[in-house]
């Protein structure tokens, strides 16, 4: 299996991981089977759009690569399914959800952090370290802030848990480890350390500090 393919199989995972994660907001969120797969395909592919445009590449890679966003809307299709299905246990099994929903947003923050900074190293920007990682996290986080503004809602990114920096963190190493080795090696360092780091996060709920007004 070559690095183009795992790459490949790498993006198809985080995918799912966000489109889960996208859907199940959605879904708590009331919305209709539109509204969860419109909500689940924004987060998977929303990074990436601002990304390529970062990149200068119009239209961006989703509409060449459309496999990517059927794969988006099917799995949205599928959360809605299941939680239409189990809608009585939906609000008994919240905590578990919860649960479920960071692990998933967690794989799919780890994927595309790696991703991302590899589409900037391979479009000629290997040399430029501090723009390769901040694409990195714009596919990582980019789809998160997509869907928080679509519920309505602050986004996640910037204000629960360890979220971004994780990403950054999982990117620069992503970064140095493939520019001084090989992509193989970086994916395979870089993508458990930022799922560790935010479900660790989630679970023990680090956080950030800032300041309060409430009494």
């Amino acid at each position: 299996m070559n690095e183009t393919s795992i790459i490949f199989i790498m993006e198809l995972i985080g995918t799912i991981a966000f489109a889960i994660s996208g859907a199940l907001i959605a879904v708590r969120r009331s919305l209709d089977l539109f509204g969860v797969v419109l909500v689940g395909c924004i987060t998977s592919v929303g990074g990436g759009i601002i990304r390529d445009l970062f990149l200068g590449k119009f239209p961006p890679n989703i509409f060449y690569n459309v496999i990517v966003l059927i794969v988006a809307a099917i799995t949205s299709i599928v959360v809605f399914v299941v939680s239409y299905l189990n809608v009585d246990k939906f609000e008994v099994l919240e905590k578990r959800i919860e649960s479920i929903n960071n692990f998933f947003d967690a794989i799919g923050l780890a994927a595309f952090s790696a991703i991302g900074t590899e589409m900037a190293c391979t479009a000629g920007f290997s040399d430029m370290a501090v723009f390769s990682i901040s694409m990195g996290l714009i596919t990582g986080i980019g789809g998160g802030i997509m869907r928080d503004i679509l519920v309505d809602s602050t986004p996640y990114v910037l204000k629960k848990h360890i979220y971004a920096l994780a990403s950054i963190f999982g990117g620069a190493i992503y970064y140095f480890i493939r520019t001084n080795g090989n992509k193989i090696v970086a994916l395979i360092v870089s993508i458990p350390i930022i799922v560790i780091i935010r479900v660790l996060a989630a679970k023990y709920h680090w956080k950030l500090p800032k300041i309060s007004f409430e009494k």
